[in-house]
């Protein structure tokens, strides 16, 4: 339970103000605005330290955003309670047209002392360096997409399609470079498409060997190891998911980590009407995108191929087990998916959700061999 004997302070973060409302413990005084001082460091710690004098015991929070969780860190460090909460589950009246930072700052106190608000997981500084490590890759490779799309459209306007089936391979890459143009504008124009794709391309490649190196240094590296047993999960897959996710161990069921991930059906039911819709997609969205990627492998057969079994012996022999077990059912549940008609949309991203459980069950038995060892 919510415990109202404290303070409660809501913080509306800016990149260079903050502004500040405080409610009283007990719900029987009215929420007042404090005023906004500069987002740094000095002036935090001088509004803590006199809020301390003051009142004693605070817990402060703020909306989740671009300013990321450095002020969360501080006043964890001046021995204070912080929350970040998620804010599209912060509670907002229908007809409330106003935003200002004053109101936003009210509201997010007197939710607090309701225990209205949603915390969302906060990550350490070495979690949150690796986290935008995967995200500078992902970056990346969205960029390689969209230069390589805009190469393809280039020549489809010329009429240039090629004959082959798979798109830039090696047989692709020398197709390319045989194209020639009538005018030098257009020579032009297709060697900085091609230049820019490599220059991308290169950089893909080097920010998937920095996470390579990163990850041994990792605190979830014997995880990531575990998880590249699954099929369909590589490094990079293993790493974004355990990057975004972050502590598993605050999932007390799967189902609490599929409903988070945003893999679980929407529903709009009232009497005895019972309506269900596509996934309701709340929670990360990178970590739902690389579980729906790896779930499109398991449309075939079970099998383990010689490029995967090097991991997967070198994953704990509890991995091993399940994921083996993951491999054999979620095979069998596409198959079974497409013969009801399913498209293979739906087919897969039921496949994902089924992965997320499996996930959630690779930890806790690394967990249980921790604890036994």
């Amino acid at each position: 339970m919510t415990d109202y004997s404290g303070v409660f302070v809501g913080m509306d973060v800016s990149k260079s103000s903050i502004a500040v409302a405080l409610a009283e413990g007990g719900g029987a005084e009215e929420a007042r605005f404090l005023g906004e001082i500069e987002a740094n460091e000095v002036s935090v710690t001088k509004l803590v330290r006199r809020l301390t004098a003051m009142h004693g015991k605070l817990t402060f929070c703020y909306e989740a955003g671009p300013t990321g969780y450095g002020l969360y860190r501080l006043i964890g460090e001046l021995g204070h309670e912080c929350r970040v909460v998620a804010p599209s589950l912060i509670p907002r009246r229908p007809g409330d047209r106003v935003k200002t930072n004053r109101r936003d700052a009210l509201n997010l106190a007197r939710l607090l002392r309701a225990g209205e608000l949603t915390a969302v997981w906060a990550p350490d500084e070495r979690h949150e360096a690796m986290r935008d490590l995967v995200r500078a890759r992902s970056a990346a490779a969205f960029d390689l997409r969209v230069k390589r799309q805009q190469t393809g459209a280039f020549l489809l306007r010329l009429g240039r399609v090629y004959p082959g089936k798979k798109t830039w391979g090696g047989a692709h890459r020398k197709w390319l470079a045989g194209q020639a143009f009538a005018h030098l504008e257009q020579r032009v124009a297709f060697e900085e498409f091609v230049a820019a794709m490599d220059e991308t391309k290169a950089r893909v490649a080097r920010l998937e060997k920095a996470i390579e190196e990163a990850v041994p240094d990792w605190s979830l590296a014997p995880m990531v190891t575990a998880l590249m047993a699954m099929r369909g999960i590589d490094l990079v897959a293993a790493t974004t998911i355990l990057a975004e996710v972050g502590d598993l161990g605050r999932f007390r069921t799967p189902r609490e980590l599929m409903a988070w991930l945003g893999l679980v059906p929407s529903e709009a039911s009232t009497g005895d009407r019972i309506r269900r819709f596509g996934i309701t997609k709340a929670g990360n969205g990178r970590a739902r995108k690389a579980l729906i990627e790896s779930a499109w492998c398991y449309r075939f057969p079970a099998r383990i191929g010689s490029a995967k079994l090097a991991r997967v012996e070198a994953a704990a022999p509890a991995a091993r087990r399940i994921a083996w077990k993951a491999q054999t059912r979620l095979t069998a549940r596409y198959r079974a998916l497409i013969r009801k008609g399913k498209l293979k949309t739906v087919a897969v991203t039921a496949v994902a959700r089924e992965l997320a459980g499996f996930i959630w069950a690779i930890h806790r038995a690394l967990e249980t061999e921790q604890a036994a060892a």
